[in-house]
């Protein structure tokens, strides 16, 4: 088990995630040691007593367990397996554990790279629950790895999350979150019709939210991105157009891999993909009903 004081965490990717979850964790009376490809967005968390590094690998190499919160496939094979420094540091006492939302076969691979070279545990523990739940610590994570690995960090989860649930081995945990975003990003996109319908025939939008809520059509996305968007209160930003984006592209390529059939998916991806090409990529997914 790892217990406050005695464990040095690394935490890679402070963003709109990380940050709240790096402050929980120092809150929580750890060691944290950071670092991000944009420095600049360290500046809170090294205010707040946060140690940062010039380069992951530095991180890794004096960390016990080292969190990753990046944006994509890529990035975590650029940061981890295809940075030799990185793999260099680590070792078999070691255990990275990776938030990120990517490609549960991707994954598997980077996974298997690092125990063979490294003989480090990967576990990956996507997580659900928005910035809210990052700063307020219930977040819900699915988790995929050895489930003797999984208890030993449980500690530090318990810090960033109300539950955490073993999908199954490395992977499991991202194939979950695929169907959690497939579930998000097509609600939202169905709000954003539904709300634009309601206002074509003179409803006040304002109130569908509330109108709705405890019934079949009600959700948390529903009611958050709903009211959002009723209002056109678009910040501050809690989920980026391109976040969904990517997710219901990696649902895509998984359908042509296994030829399922994700229509609704592709469907949600093409309209994602249509707002972003008017707003950009880094807006919120509540521009949804404005174009």
């Amino acid at each position: 088990m790892y217990h406050n004081k005695r464990t040095t965490l690394g935490f890679i990717g402070i963003g709109l995630m990380g940050e709240p979850m790096v402050l929980r964790l120092m809150a929580a009376d750890y060691l944290v040691n950071v670092w991000n490809r944009s420095p600049e967005k360290l500046a809170t968390s090294v205010a707040s007593g946060a140690q940062p590094f010039n380069t992951a690998a530095e991180v890794v190499a004096r960390s016990d367990v080292i969190f990753l919160c990046l944006t994509d496939s890529e990035a975590v094979s650029a940061v981890s397996v295809d940075n030799a420094e990185f793999m260099d540091a680590l070792n078999s006492k070691k255990t990275v554990v990776d938030f990120s939302s990517i490609s549960p076969v991707k994954t598997r691979k980077i996974a298997e790279i690092v125990l063979q070279k490294t003989g480090a545990k990967w576990i990956d523990a996507p997580v659900s629950g928005g910035v809210k739940g990052a700063e307020q610590g219930t977040l819900i994570a699915m988790a995929g790895g050895d489930p003797d690995d999984l208890e030993r960090i449980d500690p530090l989860l318990k810090v960033l999350t109300q539950r955490v649930t073993h999908m199954g081995p490395v992977g499991a945990g991202q194939a979950t979150k695929l169907a959690n975003q497939i579930i998000v990003g097509c609600t939202v996109a169905a709000t954003s019709e539904a709300i634009r319908l309601a206002e074509s025939l003179g409803v006040d939008s304002k109130q569908i939210t509330q109108a709705l809520a405890g019934g079949f059509a009600d959700s948390l996305p529903f009611q958050i991105f709903g009211s959002a968007m009723s209002e056109r209160k678009h910040e501050p930003v809690s989920i980026k157009l391109a976040l969904l984006h990517k997710d219901l592209k990696g649902s895509k390529d998984l359908d042509t891999e296994n030829a399922l059939r994700l229509d609704l998916t592709e469907t949600a991806r093409q309209r994602f993909a249509e707002v972003i090409e008017r707003i950009g990529a880094q807006e919120s997914i509540t521009h949804l009903i404005d174009c």
